[in-house]
């Protein structure tokens, strides 16, 4: 990794929401506390609460949307798996609205077309069942666009060295390694533009 790797991951974005809650993971009950912000949120997906699990690579959103998928017993969607290519993150957010989100306000599941990263272009279609809960992670669940069908956006957030240190831990740290700065300037570009810290419901602080 380049000596330039920390200054392209970019710093979060700051403030956060002014009257957005925030929890400290791993401790407690944390996933439940949110769950529960979650079912007490309005329906905005027809009859579907989604929750966006929203933050910069390596904050942690995979595994605290898993942990919080698992307490409610609901689907999650990893925009890992919507991405069309590793220039693709603008790109996934309508891929997220016209795949996952409308066709839940229209009362039906969603349907998507999973990518293929070792082919390098788009792959099956894939249908995940919603009985009223849906989570989404990734960079990008935040986006202006979407925000509309979310019950709850939550911006996971951890320091730029922690970020940094998780990502050269991740077991596909070297096939991401090439494309790392890449990454990390269409997160910044997006978040310029989009601001989902400013509007998360939620702030999990994931030091």
């Amino acid at each position: 990794m380049n000596s330039a790797r920390e200054p392209a991951l970019g710093r979060d974005p700051a403030p956060h929401g002014a009257s957005a809650p925030a929890l400290r993971a791993g401790g407690g009950d944390w996933s439940r506390r949110v769950l529960a912000m979650l079912r007490d949120s309005p329906a905005r997906a027809g009859r579907c609460r989604v929750m966006a699990v929203e933050g910069r690579s390596g904050a942690g959103k995979t595994l605290l949307a898993g942990r919080i998928a698992a307490a409610a017993g609901c689907p999650l969607l990893h925009l890992d798996d919507l991405y069309p290519g590793w220039e693709g993150l603008a790109a996934s957010v309508p891929l997220v609205r016209d795949w996952v989100l409308e066709p839940l306000v229209r009362g039906e599941d969603p349907c998507w077309r999973r990518y293929d990263w070792q082919r390098g272009a788009p792959g099956d279609w894939q249908r995940t069942p919603v009985e009223g809960l849906l989570l989404i992670e990734g960079c990008g669940s935040g986006a202006g666009e979407l925000r509309p069908y979310l019950s709850l956006l939550a911006w996971v957030h951890a320091p730029e060295d922690l970020r940094a240190a998780r990502l050269d831990a991740r077991a596909d740290a070297a096939d991401y390694a090439p494309y790392r700065s890449l990454w990390a300037r269409q997160e910044k570009a997006f978040y310029a533009v989009h601001r989902p810290a400013a509007h998360a419901d939620l702030v999990i602080d994931n030091t």
